[in-house]
C-alpha cells in the first residue's frame, strides 16, 4: 500500500505542477519582459494561429465564431461600416467586446485588435467630435495643437472600445489634384515631420529609454498608424494610387522624413501605399518595406497593408491572388487587410509555407511583431472596453478644442480691395447682412469626405455639430437681420446689405473620387460669388481640401478666406470672421493661378503662384 500511496502523491504533485504551469504561462505575466512573453506564446502556437494572427477583417465578416475558428488577430471597420446607424458608443462597445470574447475563447487566449479610420477625429461615428482635415491642420503651424487633438481623439475612439487608429496620414501632397491631398498636411516635408506630434497624442510621449520602439501608453491611448507608406503623395498628376516617379534622393528627402519622426515618437503600425515607386507596386517593395523601414530604420512595430492592398498587386486587382500572397508577405508586410476573401488568403499563405514558397522565419517575424504591439498596449491585461470612457464621445472640451483648431487653421489671403481698408473683422452690429452660397449651411460639405460614411455626406441630419450659418447667426448682435439664400437671386440682391459672407467649396470626396483634373469650384459657387459681390462688400469663404481657382474671382471680392474642411464646429469660422479672434493660418500649400502650372511646389526653379507657401494675412482680435 505504502508504494500505491507514493505513486498517487507523486501523480497529485505533477498534476498540480501541470494546474500550477498552465496558471503561470509567462506570456500571460505582465511581471514579464515583453520579449520573454512573445518568446513563450510564439513558441505554443501552431502554423493556423500564427496566420490567423497576421489576418485582418471586416467587421461584417466577424460574425460568431469566426474569429475563434481561424484565430484571427485583427478586425476593422471601412469607413461607413458601423455596428447600426446613429450607434451610440455603448453600442459599438457592445460589439467590439463580443467580438473580443470569440477571440479570447481560442485555447491561447489572444486578444484581436479592432482598427478603424480615425483621421480627423472619431469620424465614422454619430455625434463624435469632427476635427479639421490634415490640410487645414497644416496651416495652424501648432504641433501641440495637433497633440491635443490626437489625445482628445485617442478618448473618442476608446469611448467606443476600440484600442486601435489608422492615422495619422504623413503623406507629402505634390499635387493637388490628387483626391486624398486634404489628407496631407502640406506639400512641405518639414510640416508634415513637426505634425507627427499626433502619434504622441494618440499613443502617449514614448518615455526616453523606449524611443525608437512601438509604444502605447495604457487604456486612454490607442495604437497609431503612420501611412501611406512611402510616396503615396507624389503620384503622377497627382492619381490616387499611381506611380510615384522620382530618384531615390528625392524619395529620401521629400516623402521618407516624417517616417523618421513616427518611428522615434514610438509608432505601432506603418500601412503600405497602394501607390507604386518607379513603376514598383510598394505592396510588394521589398527593398522599402524589409530592407529600409525594418532593417534601416529598425521600425519594430508592425507592417499592414492598406484595404485589398495585396489583391492590387496585380492588374486587374486579384488575377493572380497566389501571387500577391507571396509578393506581399515576401515584401514584408506583417498584417494582411482581407476585408473579405479571407479563408482564401489564409488557405494561399498556409499552402505557401508548407510548400517552403515563404519561410516560417518570415512568418514568425510578422507575429513577432504584432504580438510586440498587442502586449506593449496592454491588450492581454485589458482586452475589453472600458465603460467608464463612454462620456468621452463628442466631449463639449473636445468640442472647444475643434473650434481652436478650426479658427487657427484659417488662411486670410486678402482682406480689402486695398490695404488701408480691410473689411475683416466685420461688425457684429448691422442693420442687414446677407450669407449665401451651397457650404454656409451644410454641415456635410463642411466636414468633407470620411465623416459618418467613407465618401461623406451631404446636408445636416448626419451628425453633431454647428454649421457656418448658424455659427454667423449666434455671433452677430440680436438686432442684425441675417438673410441666407444659398442661391440668392436679383429680387434678394436688390436689397440693402452691410456686407454679405458667401460660403462655397467642393462637396465631399475620398480617395480616387476626389481626382480632378481641372480644380475649379463646383456647382454654383462661381456664379454666386460674381453675382454677390458684385453689388455687395462680400467675404467669400471657401470650403475646400485644397487650393482651388480662385484667380478669375479674386479682384471682385473684397476678402478672401480659405477654410479648408473645418469640421463639425463651425463656430470657429466666425470667431475670426467677427474678430473674437485674429486670424493667423499660413498656408501649408502653394495656391496656383492655374491647372497648367501643376505640379508646383515652394523650391521649385518656375514658382508663380497666386498665393504663396506660407502665405497669410493676419488681423489683431477685436478687444
Amino acid at each position: 500500500m505504502g508504494s500505491l500511496h507514493k505513486t498517487t502523491f507523486v501523480l497529485l504533485m505533477f498534476c498540480l505542477a501541470v494546474l500550477g504551469r498552465a496558471d503561470h504561462l509567462k506570456y500571460k505575466d505582465p511581471k514579464q519582459p515583453v520579449s520573454v512573453r512573445i518568446k513563450d506564446l510564439l513558441g505554443r502556437m501552431t502554423l493556423a494561429e500564427k496566420i490567423g494572427q497576421m489576418t485582418q477583417i471586416e467587421r461584417e465578416n466577424a460574425t460568431t465564431g469566426v474569429l475563434s475558428k481561424y484565430f484571427i488577430g485583427s478586425v476593422l471597420s471601412g469607413g461607413g461600416s458601423v455596428p447600426s446607424p446613429q450607434a451610440s458608443a455603448e453600442a459599438w462597445a457592445s460589439m467590439v467586446n463580443e467580438m473580443q470574447k470569440d477571440a479570447l475563447s481560442t485555447r491561447l487566449g489572444i486578444p484581436m485588435l479592432y482598427g478603424i479610420d480615425a483621421v480627423h477625429g472619431h469620424n465614422n461615428v454619430y455625434k463624435a467630435t469632427i476635427f479639421p482635415h490634415n490640410v487645414g491642420l497644416g496651416a495652424t503651424r501648432d504641433p501641440a495643437l495637433v497633440k491635443r487633438i490626437g489625445e482628445a481623439t485617442a478618448l473618442e475612439v476608446r469611448a467606443t472600445g476600440i484600442p486601435y487608429a489608422f492615422a495619422p496620414c504623413i503623406a507629402v501632397c505634390r499635387d493637388p489634384r490628387w483626391g486624398r491631398c486634404y489628407e496631407s498636411y502640406s506639400e512641405d516635408p518639414k510640416v508634415v515631420q513637426s505634425m507627427t506630434t499626433l502619434i504622441s497624442g494618440l499613443q502617449g510621449d514614448v518615455p526616453s529609454s523606449e524611443a525608437g520602439r512601438p509604444y502605447v501608453g495604457g487604456s486612454k491611448k490607442v495604437a497609431a498608424c503612420a501611412k501611406h507608406y512611402v510616396g503615396d503623395g507624389g503620384t503622377f498628376m497627382g492619381i490616387n494610387e499611381n506611380n510615384t516617379v522620382i530618384d531615390v534622393h528625392g524619395l529620401m528627402t521629400i516623402h521618407m522624413p516624417a517616417y523618421y519622426n513616427s518611428i522615434i515618437r514610438g509608432v505601432s503600425t506603418v500601412m503600405v501605399s497602394y501607390s507604386s515607386w518607379n513603376g514598383k507596386k510598394m505592396h510588394a517593395n521589398h527593398f522599402l518595406i524589409t530592407d529600409f523601414l525594418k532593417k534601416k530604420l529598425k521600425f519594430r512595430g508592425f507592417v499592414i497593408s492598406d484595404w485589398q492592398g495585396i489583391d492590387r498587386i496585380t492588374s486587374p486587382p486579384g488575377v493572380n491572388y497566389s501571387y500577391s500572397v507571396e509578393a506581399g508577405v515576401g515584401a514584408g508586410i506583417d498584417m494582411i487587410m482581407v476585408p473579405f476573401g479571407y479563408t482564401e488568403f489564409i488557405d494561399d499563405l498556409t499552402a505557401q509555407v508548407k510548400s517552403g514558397i515563404i519561410p516560417m522565419s518570415r512568418i514568425d517575424d510578422a507575429v513577432y511583431r504584432i504580438l510586440r504591439v498587442k502586449f506593449t498596449m496592454g491588450l492581454f491585461e485589458s482586452p475589453y472596453a472600458d465603460p467608464s470612457l463612454a462620456g468621452e464621445l463628442g466631449k463639449q472640451e473636445h468640442r472647444e478644442l475643434a473650434r481652436e483648431a478650426v479658427r487657427k487653421s484659417l488662411v486670410l489671403l486678402k482682406n480689402g480691395k486695398s490695404a488701408s481698408a480691410p473689411l475683416l473683422p466685420l461688425p457684429k452690429k448691422a442693420g442687414k447682412i446677407l450669407v449665401a452660397g451651397s457650404h454656409a449651411d451644410n454641415l456635410g460639405n463642411q466636414c468633407g469626405g470620411w465623416t459618418i460614411t467613407w465618401q461623406g455626406l451631404d446636408g445636416n441630419g448626419n451628425t453633431a455639430g454647428t454649421t457656418i450659418l448658424s455659427a454667423i447667426k449666434s455671433t452677430v448682435d440680436p438686432s442684425t437681420q441675417v438673410v441666407f439664400s444659398e442661391n440668392p437671386d436679383s429680387t434678394t440682391l436688390s436689397d440693402k446689405y452691410d456686407y454679405a459672407i458667401v460660403v462655397v467649396g467642393e462637396p465631399p470626396y475620398a480617395e480616387t473620387f476626389g481626382d480632378n483634373l481641372n480644380l475649379t469650384i463646383p456647382g454654383s459657387g462661381p456664379a454666386v460669388i460674381q453675382s454677390v459681390c458684385k453689388s455687395i462688400k462680400c467675404v467669400v469663404v471657401l470650403i475646400s481640401g485644397r487650393p482651388l481657382v480662385i484667380e478669375p474671382y479674386i479682384g471682385a471680392i473684397d476678402a478672401f478666406v480659405a477654410a479648408w474642411l473645418p469640421g463639425s464646429e463651425g463656430q470657429g469660422v466666425a470667431d475670426a470672421l467677427f474678430g473674437d479672434y485674429g486670424f493667423s493660418g499660413k498656408l501649408a500649400r502653394t495656391w496656383f493661378k492655374s491647372v497648367d502650372q501643376l505640379p508646383m511646389n515652394v523650391g521649385d526653379k518656375h514658382y508663380d503662384p497666386l498665393f504663396p507657401f506660407g502665405f497669410g494675412l493676419t488681423t489683431e482680435a477685436k478687444k
